[in-house]
């Protein structure tokens, strides 16, 4: 099911692209999602990355090629991976944000784009919870008897050790649009809003909810 569900969006959505359907965007977010989720390997800090790069950065080389491509402003995405982090439940949750996001240029009155960015919640939030949940259902039960090798057990410490690599690589690759290192006032500002966070995640007991609020109005007046 898995299987058969990658391919056939994975298919519908190359023909969509290339048939030109007027429509096909719901098609290419289910499509770019559930590879997303299917894909994804150390939660949702690798995600956002993903999305990063698939919605915010790609579209801006192909646009001339398909100006019908999923595009997210980079600036609303960023303000998504912080109230992600505001939001009780999985970071994966981001997905509804970006999932509306993608539709939200659909329909032509308010009431049409209000539908439109609905479903592209919705759609998101099938997409990418739906692959892990399918891997849970026919995988967990074999998991348990898998784990009682020895070389699988082992091989954990291997993957802890990926998935620390990764969730690095991927903060750096978010940063890298960001001014930290030039001598601009902006790039001290985002070096003081970094190394605080840090710190008051760190060593204090202010709940996440309340530094992302801080953070949201930091850049909002500034």
């Amino acid at each position: 099911m898995f299987g058969i569900i990658f391919i056939v969006a994975g298919f519908l959505s190359a023909i969509a692209k290339k048939e030109e359907w007027q429509n096909r965007k719901p098609v290419h977010l289910f499509e770019n999602t559930y590879r997303m989720g299917s894909f994804v390997f150390g939660g949702g800090q690798v995600l956002m990355p993903m999305m990063y790069e698939q919605w915010s950065v790609r579209p801006e080389n192909i646009k001339e090629k398909d100006p019908n491509v999923i595009q997210i402003d980079e600036d609303k995405l960023y303000t998504g991976m912080g109230l992600v982090r505001a939001v009780p439940g999985p970071v994966f949750s981001i997905a509804a944000f970006t999932g509306g996001l993608a539709l939200k240029d659909m329909g032509g009155t308010p009431e049409e784009r209000s539908m439109w960015q609905l479903l592209g919640c919705f759609i998101g939030t099938l997409a990418i919870f739906l692959p892990s949940a399918l891997l849970v259902l026919f995988f967990y039960p074999i998991w348990h008897n898998l784990k009682k090798y020895a070389v699988v057990y082992r091989s954990l410490e291997g993957i802890n050790a990926v998935v620390v690599g990764i969730m690095v690589a991927s903060t750096f690759y978010i940063m890298k649009d960001i001014s930290v290192i030039g001598l601009k006032t902006i790039s001290f500002v985002n070096l003081g809003v970094i190394a605080g966070t840090f710190l008051l995640l760190n060593f204090t007991k202010i709940a996440s909810p309340f530094i992302v609020a801080v953070c949201l109005l930091l850049g909002y007046f500034l």
